[in-house]
């Protein structure tokens, strides 16, 4: 065999190699994929089905923090613990109270603007877990009454701390409680169903089941709790 020959050989089993090569990984590469799909399916299934129901404004559930009257008007407000306009709203909701109490339903749902707000997040994991241990009203006041303050803060953890045990929570519980993926899904849940109910802002209102706007002061709640009640 002269060299040329032998120069031609070694070139076949060359490509001949490379092709059994090529056979071989379309081969893995197809069977790969025949046992990832149902995995990926699976997964995407058990994505769904785990991060639980979500409910419209005008459905109120057994785990939504709820006050008031159940009987009265529905009032669900999705709002952002950080948000200084929720903050606001919540003044005035505390100012109209002691009138609007005893003919509604108020309802707070986790809306946290987390691209925007640093500790929202954080201190919506704090309010459901001071909740968890019957204590989510006062948290809620203490978050927004201080709001100002831990809104500048690097970390909040020990501030938020000290607001459970103002509230003389169980500290250690309430981290544990924050860990929970029961707790995480609630907050996560809530936002699901305020975007689907379009919500795209906070706060955002909702009187019986009816997007509303804001109010701006005590006395225009009341007039709107008033006619929603047909009063």
């Amino acid at each position: 065999m002269n060299k040329r020959e032998e120069q031609r050989r070694i070139r076949e089993q060359k490509q001949h190699a490379a092709q059994q090569r090529s056979a071989r990984q379309k081969l893995m590469a197809k069977a790969a994929g025949i046992v990832l799909l149902p995995l990926i399916l699976i997964a995407v299934v058990y994505g769904i089905m785990s991060q639980g129901p979500v409910y419209s404004p005008v459905e109120i559930a057994d785990i939504d923090h709820s006050r008031g009257n159940n009987e009265g008007v529905k009032l669900v407000v999705y709002a952002d613990f950080q948000c200084p306009a929720c903050a606001l709203e919540h003044q005035v909701v505390a100012q109209a109270w002691n009138v609007i109490s005893n003919r509604t339903q108020m309802v707070f749902r986790h809306y946290p603007l987390t691209g925007t707000h640093a500790h929202a997040w954080k201190a919506a994991t704090y309010a459901e877990a001071a909740g968890m241990q019957g204590k989510f009203w006062e948290m809620y006041d203490l978050l927004f009454s201080n709001q100002a303050y831990w809104s500048a803060l690097g970390n909040v953890d020990e501030e938020f701390d000290g607001y459970l045990s103002q509230l003389g929570l169980d500290i250690e519980q309430a981290h544990q409680d924050m860990e929970s993926s029961a707790l995480v899904q609630k907050i996560r849940n809530d936002q699901r169903g305020g975007t689907r109910a379009g919500v795209r802002s906070t706060p955002t209102l909702f009187l019986n089941g009816r997007m509303v706007p804001t109010p701006q002061s005590a006395v225009e709640l009341i007039s709107m709790i008033n006619e929603a009640a047909g009063s």
